[in-house]
């Protein structure tokens, strides 16, 4: 087995044969590495590489698996579940044969009948499929619930409606022109998606940012932090029928963009972060602090008028159960894993940007329903605005960009703690310094795949509350 160590990037990549990647695999296991994703990765020559990303947080460190798709490759999806979708997507765009793979059928293409859906003959159960053009302005999908009365048997998501191909639109695109598009992959999450891109671009690269653009990022992050917990809040009071609650959580974060505006000309913080740093400076005068200030007070107050209100808490308490083996397992990061008693957190546990420094509560519950998926980001917002008092103080003058340009076949992986969990970017470049592969994780394309754990048997009135307490993103997922 090669092993190549890049001490500097925190990471470890080994490389092995398609027979040998089981036993690879479980020996990062066995040192505590969690699976995060396997994609692929075209050579020249039509070669095609696998490389598995696993996550060693207590030691800070990652490790990549890499082995040639020659012929068919034996699945890992038994052993470790979340590498389902992935091994089911590297099929679909790649024409890869996983052998021996649990659900051998397309994930992204939209077929006439979903595959893996169950065969239940009887005249007792329903069938309503839903979507995947649905109310209000949601996101476009398609849910198939099978029923008797109000008890859900089986619930089965389809989504990939407007997959818009965005990790191949990066393909011949140079570092400084992809950020454009990674803002653009959730708009909810424009900044995690640049920072994750930038990170990835000055590892290829080797460049070190400067402090101060280090502290403002974390800083940004913060703030889009903040804004989506609140749009959150409101929308979970919504759906358990709080109408003053889902106005006034709508309110909160309406603010929270208003600031974002105002201090950087971007109410959803675009155009600012760029591999090597920020594209200009940002001053924060006094109001900055003042307003922030006066929207934690506002935050204060509404979170305990939820609190206080036994309608809403009720709705929230054993609604979508998720054990913690099926969220760490299957895949679930974020709030949603965080809730369900899986301890991970890329702020704290592989620090980037500004919070090297910084001390990160990570508040953690171990009931799994909404309730508890309710109080970790409550706990996280207020951390959010902790977090910013704490940068703000410590705040330094300097420079706030370095040239950042990888060079010919460089390779880089990043990584960001967005507001839904664990968000990765590994980028390659070709021999002209020009993007050939760009693979983008988000945590959405994870939590999706471990919600409908949380549908089954469950009732169709808690449908709505369970689905807004996970906070999913289709357009994360569907890229």
């Amino acid at each position: 087995m090669d092993v190549k160590t890049a001490a500097k990037q925190k990471f470890h990549i080994f490389s092995c044969s398609a027979e040998n990647i089981l036993q690879a695999l479980e020996r990062e296991y066995a040192r505590g590495g969690r699976m995060e994703m396997v994609y692929a990765h075209p050579r020249k020559g039509a070669l095609l590489e696998l490389r598995y990303l696993v996550n060693h947080a207590e030691a800070s460190q990652f490790a990549i698996i890499t082995c040639e798709a020659t012929g068919p490759v034996p699945s890992m999806t038994r052993r470790f579940p979340l590498l389902g979708w992935y091994e089911r997507e590297i099929a679909d765009l790649y024409g890869v044969d996983f052998a021996d793979h649990p659900q051998p059928y397309s994930l992204i293409r939209q077929e006439p009948e979903a595959a893996d859906s169950p065969s239940l003959q009887s005249p007792d159960i329903q069938i309503l499929p839903f979507g995947p053009i649905r109310a209000d302005v949601v996101e476009s999908a398609e849910f198939t619930f099978y029923y008797a009365g109000e008890s859900i048997i089986h619930y089965h998501p389809r989504l990939f409606f407007k997959h818009r191909g965005m990790e191949r639109r990066f393909e011949g695109l140079t570092p400084q022109t992809g950020v454009i598009f990674a803002e653009r992959v959730s708009g909810i999450g424009s900044l995690a998606h640049a920072l994750a891109y930038s990170l990835a671009c000055e590892q290829a690269a080797g460049c070190t940012v400067p402090v101060r653009a280090q502290q403002l990022r974390a800083l940004l992050a913060e703030l889009e932090r903040i804004y989506n917990h609140l749009a959150y809040l409101g929308y979970l009071a919504d759906t358990t029928t709080l109408k003053v609650g889902q106005a006034e959580g709508k309110l909160l974060a309406e603010r929270a963009k208003q600031i974002n505006g105002r201090l950087t000309g971007s109410r959803f913080l675009r155009g600012i972060v760029t591999p090597g740093g920020l594209r200009r400076d940002i001053m924060v005068e006094a109001w900055v602090e003042v307003d922030l200030a006066a929207l934690r007070e506002e935050a204060e107050w509404y979170v305990h008028l939820l609190n206080e209100d036994n309608t809403f808490r009720d709705r929230l308490i054993t609604t979508g159960h998720l054990d913690d083996n099926t969220a760490y397992d299957q895949g679930a990061t974020g709030p949603v894993a965080r809730a369900s008693g899986v301890n991970r957190e890329l702020r704290r546990d592989h620090p980037y940007a500004g919070y090297a420094g910084l001390a990160i509560p990570v508040p953690v519950r171990t009931e799994g329903d909404a309730d508890a998926r309710f109080h970790v980001r409550v706990a996280e917002l207020f951390t959010s605005f902790d977090l910013i008092a704490a940068l703000l103080r410590d705040l330094t003058d300097g420079p706030i960009a370095v040239p950042c340009m990888p060079g010919p076949g460089a390779a880089g992986l990043g990584w960001a703690e967005s507001p839904r969990g664990a968000l990765f970017y590994a980028v390659h470049l070709d021999a002209a310094g020009r993007f050939e592969r760009v693979k983008i994780k988000s945590p959405s394309f994870s939590n999706w795949r471990v919600f409908p754990y949380t549908v089954h048997n469950s009732n169709m009135m808690d449908y709505a509350i369970n689905e807004a307490s996970f906070g999913l993103s289709i357009a994360g997922c569907d890229r």
